[in-house]
């Protein structure tokens, strides 16, 4: 996998990516650059076999506070609506790539975790946070409306409609003990904690069955528009095709030797 990238901090060992956005000093703000590079890159992962798990960790004690005030809000406030919906596209494509990118993704929150931030983390499968995580959708505090890049539709399925609602009109701050209680945050740990259990937890999922994995993330997002009966057919198919995969195999033969399976992704 291309880990040459130069608007984001990137490095791939043992089937697990690490990426961050990487610049401390400013809480991690996105650019056009780092929007349409992270896009790209998770495009790609559909076509990579070395990375098994994603981490999209904080950097410096923060996770990201969105959108650059300067290298984005500001020039967009100069564009013409072509270039406007061309920038609001983009930035849907990142999530869209993310859904899409056939990986488990795991973000790993700490400190601010604000506007197209949040959104990274909604966006991804599996929250780990510290304490001081604090996420918003802040796009009502800056005159936008709180629908950005799916938060309408991926928020409530998350937290439900009453709480998303009242995050995405308000804008204000979902603290780390709200986050857990809600089901936004799949487990608080402590700062000093929080690379190493991500860690944990993309190693354990990278030696699992990672073609399995791939169909369950992607009837994760498949079903949402799908009826049950739809639902429980695409589900048969799916595991219908899994049935087929070396993995399953391994899995009963290990079973009967009374083994650990040995899982190949295959």
């Amino acid at each position: 996998m291309r880990t040459d990238v130069k608007h984001f901090k990137c490095k791939v060992k043992d089937g697990v990516a690490t990426v961050a956005l990487d610049r401390p000093e400013r809480k991690n703000p996105l650019t056009f650059e780092s929007y349409a590079e992270l896009r790209d890159w998770f495009r790609d992962l559909v076509y990579d076999d070395e990375v098994k798990v994603v981490i999209f960790a904080s950097n410096g004690g923060n996770f990201s506070s969105g959108g650059d005030v300067h290298d984005i809000i500001g020039p967009l406030t100069k564009m013409s609506m072509k270039e406007l919906l061309n920038f609001t596209r983009m930035t849907g494509d990142l999530v869209k790539a993310i859904v899409n990118c056939g990986r488990p993704v795991i973000a790993a929150i700490d400190g601010v975790c604000v506007g197209a931030g949040a959104i990274i983390a909604m966006a991804s499968d599996l929250r780990i946070a510290t304490p001081e995580a604090k996420v918003g959708f802040l796009f009502t505090r800056v005159g936008l409306a709180g629908c950005d890049m799916g938060a309408c539709a991926i928020l409530p399925r998350i937290i439900g409609q009453g709480r998303a609602a009242e995050l995405l009109y308000t804008g204000r701050s979902m603290s780390a003990e709200e986050g857990a209680a809600w089901g936004f945050h799949n487990k608080l740990v402590a700062a000093d904690q929080l690379d190493a259990e991500a860690q944990e937890w993309a190693t354990r999922l990278a030696a699992g069955p990672n073609f399995g994995h791939m169909m369950t993330k992607t009837m994760l997002a498949q079903e949402w528009s799908m009826s049950i009966e739809q639902a429980i057919e695409a589900e048969a198919q799916a595991q219908a095709i899994c049935m087929q995969t070396g993995d399953f195999e391994r899995a009963y033969k290990a079973f009967v030797a009374k083994e650990r399976p040995m899982f190949e992704g295959n």
